[in-house]
């Protein structure tokens, strides 16, 4: 069975000028890089009704209620997606779902550019996260 929206979603990240690592169109997933936006292994799942995005950022190795406090502030700031964790609750990861029927390339453009601003305005913040506490 061939996914509908593929194609249109393949087009869209060629687009956009990702380099595309992996394409599975049976499996509906996309692994993407775009360098200049610091995103490396972008998972895009493309299937009705949804596209999931979700780019691991890193390991929290001493989370803690201040960490998911701040984490959860900046959510709010955000435009497009939102911080989430694995079931470990120490894997953080950015996630954004859109509707697939009616996504154009300008929505897709800004959760990508959404993320890209995120990973540049944060980037310091979170490289203190990574970091085991020390006594």
């Amino acid at each position: 069975m061939t996914n509908p929206y593929f194609a249109t979603i393949h087009g869209y990240l060629l687009d956009l000028g990702f380099d595309i690592c992996h394409a599975d169109e049976q499996e509906g997933v996309f692994v993407v890089d775009k360098p200049e936006l610091a995103i490396k292994n972008l998972v895009i799942g493309c299937g009705e009704p949804l596209l999931i995005l979700e780019q691991y950022l890193l390991d929290l190795p001493a989370p803690s209620l201040e960490v998911y406090q701040r984490l959860l502030q900046k959510n709010r700031d955000i435009i497009h997606g939102a911080f989430a964790l694995d079931e470990s609750g120490r894997k953080l990861i950015f996630r954004d779902t859109l509707q697939i029927d009616s996504l154009s390339l300008a929505e897709l453009d800004a959760c990508v550019n959404s993320l890209g601003l995120l990973l540049s305005e944060f980037a310091d913040e979170l490289i203190q996260f990574s970091k085991p506490l020390t006594a």
